[in-house]
Order: structure tokens, then sequence, then C-alpha cells
């Protein structure tokens, strides 16, 4: 552990100066308030575009056997609708609002990396965009937001929509893990003096377990993406269960992140909701330890439950136990926060503006979905309801009665402080029962659609008795809700026009970010307040009755992690996970193999020879770290140099193993066994390339000087990195040419 290495003085010097051109400015902006802004207006303009898929469907549904839309735009729709409101409204907003407020209530002056961080939305533009390109080439996806297979495999969707979807996942997934690193490294390392972890605002420790949540839970999608664009693209048969593959595979790869990214969307909720009570409640969070604690606890549980999306399945007694017990377990730390917050407000001198309209509204509906998701650990329930209509009334009322009402709530809390003007407190009321009659009007009867037997992803139903009826209230109230939205809009458009002028706490709140002007400057702050608890702000304005006279909280021991090493330890966290899966891909496939291919096919001595070279190149790589932080130029060059040749002919001698397997006619799509071989060492030996170019960098920067022992931590990230793909090899030698676990 190390004090921070990088001077906020220098993270600020990388926003590039004004530029005569606005938009310019914008686009290649690196503040991160700027970038926290364009995330949200991203999420806003998709927010527009899944409503109005939503509307579309709906209108659809409105009327038993009705033919305003095609079976297969219905499918499209559908698909497009939830993969929008998921990863390019849900997750887009959040980072959003982390990347405006993180820094800001830990008293930093910039984000970690600036220059990562404007990589991460630009990544995720690019692929939202990518996969509504699918629309016009007349294929958009069609197998749905889970795109369960064998529904979305070559067989049954041959158009390119099912592509479209893959790809734009991923690039938005390199956006969000390195997002997710970025927020992680600016909480842990950049928190100013006298801020303890244990002293963070609660916002700001949810995006902490959302940032590590996403860093070890998006891998899981992206290995099952890479296994499935491989399948479609290269004839694999990863899933495809005549050829040996498994369709239940996807599921379980899919829902190991499907089920933590309902935590990912929903935590940052959780802080939202955390910040806005306390304040419009006149007093402190009620057991801050124990919502934080809570929070770890979810995170941990939430890895163990991904399988109650899957008891229908059939995954056996013992699983199903296993699972439905974890998903009991995990409501217990959900269940603390909703006594944390009644006993918050219990007592309170109450101040019901919309912020706190939109509080109270989250946690009487987000209660209820709560409440159905336990309903769903019981395994008999979810076979019966598994697939109707319950689940989504379910669903949605976690993501729209829990985070969209704590987003709107965070809305109308926050944008004083970003814009310098208040929202009219008149048309948030208006809003808030728009939304709130419409809200419940669409979903709470499809719980009763749900228990009378109405499939979900279905176009269009028969006339059975009431179903007409409970679809067309759901159906109007989507209108209901979609106005509601408008006067939101509007009332944003009027407010930065002529709203009242904000000042810089028209709250009279706690927390940092309101210790600086509305909106803050480009450097953030022009002073700190001293910080001895986790209400600075408060002990600034009440010095009289300052929360550190009272309530002792732990101290600010002053120690930050070396931020590069950090961020190479994130990193490293996220692709061992996806190695990991691949592995045990590879593993599944193998061990039921009654074949024993790798003794025919594989050279092990060979593949063994080179493998030393590899290994050797870690040895090789710390004797350059010992030299460099000597300062002994010309041995560290040599030393490095050395790494990287003993690198490159370990990737001479993959080319050449794979030349001879090619030359035999073994190629992906042989069997199953050269589909996990070829993709495992595919995805290592561009893992090992990337990391010679990072070391030919590295060699470039110390033959010019510019790689001085100052910035060993600098080549110490690099390393990491090195020995990281070291270690893989070895649990890859180990398990697919040793065959250690078959």
């Amino acid at each position: 552990m190390t004090t921070g290495s990088i001077d906020q003085s220098e993270l600020t010097s990388l926003e590039p100066r004004v530029t005569p051109t606005p938009m310019l400015d914008w686009v290649s902006t690196l503040d991160h308030k700027r970038i926290g802004i364009m995330y949200i207006l991203t999420a806003v303009f998709y927010l527009a575009v899944g409503g109005f898929e939503a509307l579309l469907m709906r209108i659809q549904l409105a009327f038993p056997n009705n033919t305003f839309l095609s079976p297969e735009m219905f499918n499209q729709l559908f698909t497009m609708h939830g993969t929008t409101m998921v990863f390019l409204v849900g997750m887009p907003v959040l980072t959003g609002f982390a990347n405006y407020f993180v820094p800001l209530m830990v008293g930093a002056r910039d984000v970690a990396f600036p220059r990562l961080n404007a990589f991460g939305f630009w990544m995720l533009f690019f692929g939202g965009l990518l996969l509504h390109f699918s629309f016009l080439t007349g294929s958009a996806p069609n197998a749905g937001w889970f795109s369960y297979v064998p529904l979305s495999t070559k067989a049954y969707s041959s158009l390119q929509g099912v592509d479209y979807w893959i790809i734009g996942l991923l690039i938005m997934g390199i956006g969000s893990v390195s997002g997710a690193i970025n927020i992680f490294a600016t909480i842990v390392s950049l928190r100013a003096p006298g801020m303890s972890l244990q002293r963070v605002p609660l916002f700001v420790w949810m995006m902490l377990m959302q940032a590590i949540l996403i860093i070890l839970a998006l891998p899981a999608l992206n290995s099952a993406l890479a296994m499935l664009l491989i399948d479609r693209w290269l004839g694999s048969a990863f899933f495809d269960p005549t050829r040996g593959g498994s369709a239940v595979l996807w599921q379980h790869y899919f829902w190991i992140f499907g089920h933590p990214e309902v935590y990912i969307l929903i935590l940052p909720g959780f802080g939202m909701i955390s910040e806005v009570i306390p304040v419009f409640s006149r007093k402190p969070i009620y057991g801050y330890t124990f919502v934080a604690a809570s929070s770890v606890a979810i995170v941990l549980l939430g890895y163990g439950v991904w399988a109650h999306h899957m008891f229908a399945v059939g995954l056996g007694m013992y699983a199903d136990i296993f699972f439905a017990v974890g998903s009991l377990l995990i409501a217990i730390p959900t269940g603390i926060k909703v006594f944390n917050w009644t006993a918050t407000l219990w007592g309170g001198e109450l101040q019901f503006n919309t912020a706190m309209h939109f509080a109270v509204g989250f946690l009487l509906q987000f209660v209820i979905g709560g409440l159905t998701g336990i309903m769903f650990a019981a395994v008999p329930i979810d076979w019966q309801l598994t697939d109707t209509y319950f689940v989504v009334a379910h669903f949605h009322y976690v993501l729209i009665g829990g985070l969209v009402f704590a987003l709107f709530s965070a809305t109308y809390y926050w944008f004083p402080k970003m814009t310098g003007r208040m929202l009219n407190e008149r048309l948030g009321i208006m809003q808030f029962w728009l939304w709130v009659l419409g809200f419940n009007m669409t979903f709470m009867v499809q719980h009763f659609l749900g228990m009378m037997g109405m499939p979900r992803r279905v176009y269009t139903y028969a006339d059975n008795p009431g179903w007409a009826l409970l679809n067309g209230i759901a159906s109007l109230g989507a209108v209901f809700m979609a106005v509601g939205t408008l006067v939101f809009l509007w009332n944003i458009g009027a407010s930065l026009l002529r709203g009242k002028i904000a000042g810089d706490n028209p709250w009279d709140a706690f927390t940092l970010e309101w210790a600086t002007t509305s909106p803050p400057p480009p450097e953030n702050f022009t002073s700190l307040p001293e910080i001895k608890s986790r209400r600075p702000v408060w002990d600034m304005n009440h010095p009289e009755h300052a929360d550190w006279k009272t309530e002792k909280t732990p101290q600010d021991k002053g120690r930050r992690p070396n931020l590069p090493k950090l961020a190479a330890w994130s990193f490293i966290a996220s692709e061992a996970v996806f190695f990991l899966l691949l592995l045990i891909a590879y593993v599944v496939f193998n061990t039921r193999s009654k074949e024993v291919v790798t003794s025919s096919v594989l050279d092990v001595n060979r593949t063994g020879i080179f493998s030393l070279f590899l290994i050797s190149s870690s040895v090789t790589f710390w004797i350059a770290e010992r030299f460099l932080k000597a300062g002994k130029k010309s041995a560290f060059v040599f030393s490095l140099s050395l790494t990287i040749l003993l690198g490159i002919t370990f990737l001479a001698g993959q080319a050449w193993e794979y030349t001879g397997l090619l030359m035999n006619d073994i190629t992906i799509n042989t069997d199953l066994f050269s589909a996990t071989f070829f993709t495992v060492t595919g995805f290592h030996g561009i893992h090992v390339t990337a990391g010679v170019i990072a070391l030919c960098v590295m060699l470039i920067m110390g033959i010019k000087g510019s790689l001085n022992p100052g910035k060993t931590h600098v080549f110490g990230a690099v390393g990491v990195y090195w020995h990281f793909v070291d270690v893989v090899w070895l649990a890859v030698f180990g398990i697919i040419y040793l065959g250690l676990l078959q």
C-alpha cells in the first residue's frame, strides 16, 4: 500500500482547453461531470426508444387476437425493449450519476483515469448505435433480451439480428468494465484526507459494490457471447445438443451474469434513496453500518443464486434446494435496508417535496417486487408461474417501481447541483401521480394475468375470461406513464430556461457535493471542509451540532493503493472470471466425452517446452523490474527485450501447433474438443499478443529514457498483467494438455 501516486492536479490537467466549437468541446471532453451528463442524456434518449417499443407492444396486447404487430415484429420489439432498458438505459444512467457525483462526494478533482472514462462512454455510445442499426438491416434481434439457445442459433435465427446483438453487447461490455474499474479506483484511491471508507456517503458505497459486481459478473456474459458468436460464425457446437453441446450451459452462464445484473441496477438506487431520505427527514441515516454491510452481503450472495431462474430446467432436487435457500437468504440484507429507511423516516421532520414523494414511492413498490421475488424462491410456485406474466410484473416492480422511481427521486434531488436551477415542484408532483397510477395499472394487473395462466413472450392471446379487461388496463397505464414522462421532460426544459436559481445547497444537505458551487467548477472544489464525520457539510454549516462531537467514526489512516496497480488487478479479476468460465466449458464437454482426444492430436512435450519459454518470461520480467528500480537502464532494456523474445517464441510455438492441427483437418467446428481447445488457447494467445505489444511500448519508453525509476509503478501494472497470462497458461496446460480434471 502506498500513498496515492498520481496528483489530482495532474488529472485535471488532462482536460483539453475549451475549443471555439462547443460540440467539439463536449465530444473531446475528459471532465467527469460532462461525461456523466453525456451518459445520462444517452440513457434518456434510449429511454424514449425503449418506451416507444413498450407502447407498441402494449397496443398489440390491448385486445385479444390483435394484428397490429406481426409475430416477428413483436419478437424484435420485446427483444430490443429488454436489451435497451437494461444495457442502454439502466446501466448508462447509473454510470452517469456515478461519474458526476462520486468524485464530488469523495472530495476528488476527477475520476482516477479520465481518458479511460471517455473511452468507456464512447464504447457504450457506438455499441448502442450498432445494436439499433440492426433495424435498418430489416432483421433486428428476435430471441429475447436473454437470447436463449437454440432460439439464438443459426438454425432458428439465420438473419443478422442476433449477430448485431452479440457484437453490440460485447462492445458495451468493454465500456462497462472500463467504467467500473474507473469508479472502483476513484473510490478506493482518490478519497480526500479524512474520508475513510467508513465515512463515504452510502451512494458512493453502493457504487463501489456495483463496480465490484460489474467487474466480476459481466465476464460471464462475455464468455457466453463469445461462444455463441463462434457457434454462429464458425460452426462450432457449444450450444447445439444434437452435436453434444448444451443449451442449459447458456442459461447457466447468462444468469451467472443476469442475477448479479439485477443488483448492478438496483444497488445504486438503494444508494440514491439512502441520500434523499435522510436529507428530507432532517436526520442521519439509521444504521449506516448495517446498510453498508448488507450491501456487501448482497454482493456475496448474489453470485450464488443465479439458478433460481432455472428451476424449470430440471437441475435436480439438491440443486433446487441450494438455490432456493440462497434466494431466501439474499432477501435478508435487502430487508435490512427497508427497515433502515423506514426507521430514518420515523420521527423525522419530513419534507414531502417531489424527491421525497418518489423516494417513498420507491419504498412501497420495491417491497412488492421483493415479496414476489421471495415467492419465486419456492420451487413449486416458480414451476407454476415461471413463464407467465407474474414474472413480468415482478421484474418491473423491482426495476421500474424500484430503480426508475429512485432515479426520479435522485434527479429532483441533484438537478439543482448539476444545473444551478430548481425543478418545478408542481410539475414534479403531477409527474409522480401519473407514474404511480400508470405504473400500478400496468404491472399490478399482470400479477393476476400470470396467476390466470397468461404466458409471457406471446404476441397475442385468446379471448379468455378477464384477459382482455386486464390487458386493456395495463395498456392504458402505459399511456399514463408516457404522459408523466413528457411532463418530466417539459419540467427539465422549462427549468433550464427559467427555473428558480438554486444556490449552492438549497436542501441544507450533508455530503461534499453540496460544499461547492452549483454547477461545480471544472476543478470541483476551491476548498474542502474538514472531514471528521459522515456528514461534513452538516458539520460545517451547523458546528454547534456537528456529528463528530457525538458520534465517533473510524478515522482515515491516509493509506491509498497505487492507482495503476489497483486498476491492473481489477482488470485481471475480470479477465480471470472470463477464462475460468471458458475452462469450465472445456471441462464440462470433455469430461463427458468417452473419447480421449488430447493424447492423439496434441504434442504435449513440444507444447511443454514452449510453455517453459512463457513461464521464464515472468522471471526475466521480474529481473527487469528490479533493474528499473535500481536505475540500470542497459540491464533493464536487455532483460525486457529477453522477456519480449520469450513471449514471441511462445506465440510461435502456438502458431506451429495450430498449423499442424489445421493440416490434419482439425478445425474449430470439428467437434466439441476442438471448439473448446481453439477458443481457450485462442483467447489466451490474443492476451499474450496484447501483453507483448504493451511490453514493446515499455521497451521504447525505456530506451528513450521516459521510463525511469519514478515510474516503476506503471511498469509494475504491466507486470501484473504479464504474470496473469502466465498463470492462466499454467491452468490451460494442466487442464487441456495434461488432462488434470478429466
